[in-house]
């Protein structure tokens, strides 16, 4: 009989339709399921999100791959590979890649220091600085003068012929506290770790070997630090090339380098790696300031620790915590030997390797042939650092003065409300999925350890409104041209932050992004809650598929490190998916499971289960408030999942673990369940009904819960392509009479599938259903007086 409009569609009695009031799409137990729950979410009208970081977000969405339109190219190739397949290779280069996280929190900065809108005098003064940092053709036009200005405001020296014999304490203690250069010891604050362990906060000046500029290799023989002629030599190079640039004269060269090197090999031999010193016991050795006096009596530390640490007290009896005592005891000796070498008081040696170290702290503040002549030391060296680029490192030297600063405009830009939303919802789910998890002997430690925690979103307890900044850098004068007096005032604040340390309860590091432990909290800094991965306005289907997935890779890293066994659970997750990953690669013969490591089963487990939870707190969401925007019209599930294939390349730490493309997780979760918004058509059918010989039988509340024999499971398999989405549609309809023509058309084009241009392929499509005892084709019941075909209730119905 041809189809009318009164026609509905229904399944085989075999085949029972699902309970109406049930949203669970629950996985046979009979089948290589991935043992997963989703519910699907109810169709629901929705608005686009026109806000500006929504435009830029649907900009970032059209311009890269949508995961459903070309899902086999899209989900098999490797985030690692240099030219992904010929399909999808112009698509997938002209797509935007997202940035890592800590690289789209910088540029949230930059965008904010960057900005013309009005602000108070404290953030004015550090978008100066950053601006000024930024200006690089008015460093390189003033060169090296402000730096030898600097030196004869100090005193002179002998470099260029021109100094006054300074006492050596008095030059000591300016240095470290004006400029903070550190060229005989280490000065900072922090806490001693065997207090910790009491519940002890308080803090302690500590005293440790600083970061010679000459390079060192260990003895393990000799147990001493040596200097190779191999690695002297590019030294020598340097410290001549800096002189050069300062101006000095060939037979000054050579007098002052030699003496810069034979006083720091002196004092390098002193110096010992931080394990041996461990090994040994010489960190966090208690030792009163007097004591430090007798043991190395050529520096007047009560007085450079006054001067240092103003205002904070300094008195004789205070205790200072050493690191290397050897080395400090060596280093007075060889000083007070220096300064007894009456032939050279004349060129003042100490003077001169004082002011080498500080022109190592000024190098940022310099023009480009410094820094050049720096980097070109450290590749002879063999040591190469990624160049980075000018405005990230002047928002990283900004923050080192101004950390309050960008802290007050980070905290004051994020929404607190919606981001401790989609944290309580995550972890939430998290725990719930924890419950139904056996971790063998470690369960009930896990299980207790995971209840206890709450989470927190993490900004400073005592950041200071506006007017208390504008106030605390009264003081402060920053300059719109002149980079180097900007750094001299930059330097001065990071004295000042490290004094804080004495009275602060909680550092807080504003490039965080990611969580971490503290007491019975699991603390999320607030960097990580910036576009592109978050933003209050953003649908809530793309903050959760986004930054949610992020969040519970997080938390479960967080809680389980790595260290936990392979359950049964987790072994059926990670044989599901790697199951649906051969076969789809066409590798259906090449083992199972087992051949993957377990850190690669781990992250397979890892990585499917954060999926499941992210979109589990996004359902949990909508319970709480149903309505969500969306961009480019896509559906929840679609924009979704659309955003989690979107940043599935982002680089983390575990990524090389992970044995298969992160998004292919939704072929996998498209294959298991009826959430998706159309069907994954491959261009190679054998490949999609290949990954259709995976799919599960679901089995609906009415049936039986004996397992179905082979031969019934093979009957009630879903059709590839086209078939599989109407028979899905047919599933999931609500009415027990079926569904008639109009409506399953709406679902079809509900998700994304062209119902015009493809209408008559729709039509055979359907026959063919029927002529197979698919679907049953039966007369359906007349509606009300006046209903039209597609309207009314045709969307309720399914």
């Amino acid at each position: 009989m041809p189809f009318t409009v009164r026609a509905r569609l229904q399944l085989p009695e075999q085949a029972p339709v699902p309970d109406p009031k049930s949203e669970v799409d629950e996985p046979s137990e009979a089948s290589s399921s991935c043992p997963l729950r989703f519910f699907a979410l109810r169709h629901r009208s929705v608005t686009q999100c026109l806000s500006q970081a929504c435009q830029r977000a649907s900009v970032r969405l059209s311009s890269s791959v949508d995961p459903f339109t070309h899902p086999c190219d899209y989900f098999l190739f490797t985030c690692g590979a240099d030219i992904p397949p010929l399909a999808t290779r112009d698509r997938y280069l002209s797509g935007e890649k997202l940035l890592d996280r800590k690289t789209a929190l910088m540029q949230y900065l930059q965008e904010a220091l960057e900005s013309n809108s009005t602000s108070g005098s404290a953030v004015q003064k550090a978008k100066d600085f950053y601006h000024s940092c930024l200006d690089t053709k008015s460093i390189e036009t003033v060169g090296v003068e402000p730096f030898l200005t600097l030196v004869q405001q100090l005193g002179g020296w002998g470099v260029s012929g021109q100094w006054n014999d300074m006492d050596f304490n008095s030059t000591l203690s300016v240095l470290i506290k004006q400029y903070a250069s550190f060229p005989f010891f280490n000065l900072y604050v922090g806490r001693d770790p065997n207090e910790i362990a009491r519940g002890t906060d308080r803090k302690y000046i500590q005293a440790n070997e600083p970061d010679l500029l000459i390079p060192t290799v260990w003895n393990k023989m000799t147990q001493k630090s040596i200097a190779k002629t191999q690695t002297l030599m590019p030294f020598l190079a340097l410290c001549q090339e800096y002189l050069d640039l300062l101006g000095a004269t060939a037979s000054q060269k050579v007098h002052h380098v030699g003496v810069f090197i034979s006083l720091s090999s002196e004092l390098a031999v002193a110096t010992s790696p931080l394990s041996y010193r461990q090994q040994n016991g010489q960190l966090y050795q208690r030792i009163t300031v007097q004591e430090l006096k007798n043991q190395a009596p050529v520096i007047d530390w009560l007085g450079c620790l006054q001067a240092v640490f103003h205002p904070h007290p300094v008195r004789p009896e205070d205790h200072v915590l050493l690191h290397n005592l050897p080395y400090i005891v060596k280093m007075s000796n060889v000083i007070q030997n220096w300064l007894k070498k009456h032939e050279l008081r004349s060129s003042g040696p100490l003077q001169t390797f004082m002011f080498l170290n500080l022109l190592h702290t000024f190098t940022p503040a310099l023009d480009s042939r410094f820094s050049e002549t720096e980097r070109r030391f450290y590749e002879a060296l063999g040591i190469t650092e990624p160049e980075v680029p000018r405005w990230k490192h002047c928002i990283m030297e900004t923050e080192k003065g101004f950390d309050t600063v960008l802290t007050h405009i980070l905290t004051d830009m994020a929404t607190h409300r919606e981001a401790e939303e989609m944290l309580e919802n995550i972890f939430s789910i998290f725990k719930t999925k924890f419950n139904h998890l056996q971790w063998g002997d470690d369960n009930s430690r896990l299980m207790k350890k995971v209840h206890t925690l709450t989470p927190r979103l993490w900004t400073n307890t005592e950041r200071p409104r506006e007017a208390e900044l504008d106030l605390l850098f009264s003081k402060v004068a920053i300059s719109t041209h002149s980079y180097f007096s900007n750094y001299i005032q930059l330097l001065s604040l990071q004295r000042q932050r490290r004094n804080r340390l004495f009275n602060q309860t909680e550092v807080v590091d504003i490039f965080s992004v990611r969580p971490f432990l503290s007491g019975d909290e699991v603390r999320f800094p607030i960097g990580m809650f910036v576009p592109p991965f978050f933003h209050a306005t953003y649908p809530r289907a793309m903050n959760y598929g986004v930054l949610g997935i992020f969040i519970a890779k997080d938390i479960f890293r967080l809680l389980l490190q790595d260290n936990y066994s392979l359950s049964k659970a987790v072994r059926a997750t990670v044989e599901c998916v790697w199951a649906h990953y051969l076969v789809a690669t066409g590798k259906s013969d090449g083992g199972n499971a087992t051949a993957l490591s377990a850190a690669q089963q781990r992250e397979i487990w890892l990585q499917y289960s954060a999926l499941h939870v992210a979109f589990q707190a996004y359902q949990q969401s909508l319970q709480r408030q149903p309505e969500d925007s969306s961009l480019l019209h896509f559906s929840s599930t679609h924009l979704f999942l659309t955003s989690f294939a979107q940043v599935n390349c982002d680089p983390e730490p575990h990524g090389e673990v992970m044995p298969l493309e992160p998004s292919f997780l939704v072929t996998v979760l498209c294959s298991t369940s009826r959430l998706c918004p159309a069907t994954l058509d491959c261009a190679s059918n054998t490949q999609l009904h290949a990954l259709n010989e995976w799919t599960p039988v679901r089995r609906s509340r009415y049936q039986p819960k004996a397992q179905p024999s082979r031969a019934t499971v093979a009957k009630q398999r879903l059709p590839a392509g086209l078939a599989q989405l109407i028979v899905r549609a047919v599933t999931q309809c609500r009415h027990r009479g079926g569904v008639t023509m109009a409506e399953l058309k709406h679902v079809l084009a509900d998700g994304l599938y062209d119902v015009t241009k493809n209408n008559k392929r729709v039509d055979a499509t359907l026959k063919g259903l029927v002529a197979r005892k698919v679907l049953l084709q039966t007369a359906g019941a007349k509606r009300g007086a006046g209903s039209e075909e597609g309207e009314g209730d045709s969307r309720e119905n399914c």
